[in-house]
């Protein structure tokens, strides 16, 4: 669920909308959320100073109170 929402979420930024895939590592106390991007839209999903995966993580942690589970989210370069 939570993957698919920062899959969508981030192709909706990305000029390159195909380049977009999203793998997720479960580990014992923290989810891992690994994004992967074209490299020319690196810099439009981590925004200005951060803001836009800032707000990602913000939705994010609201999950987190849901269903208990801490996750990261890393930004990466296809």
């Amino acid at each position: 669920m939570i993957a698919d929402f920062v899959a969508q979420f981030a192709k909706l930024i990305a000029s390159n909308p195909d380049d977009v895939r999203v793998e997720v590592k479960d580990g014992d106390e923290i989810t891992e959320i690994l994004l992967y991007a074209n490299q020319a839209d690196i810099g439009k999903l981590i925004g200005k100073e951060g803001k836009m995966i800032g707000a990602i993580k913000t939705v994010i942690s609201g999950c987190k109170a849901k269903d208990g589970v801490s996750y990261r989210i890393n930004v990466e370069a296809v």
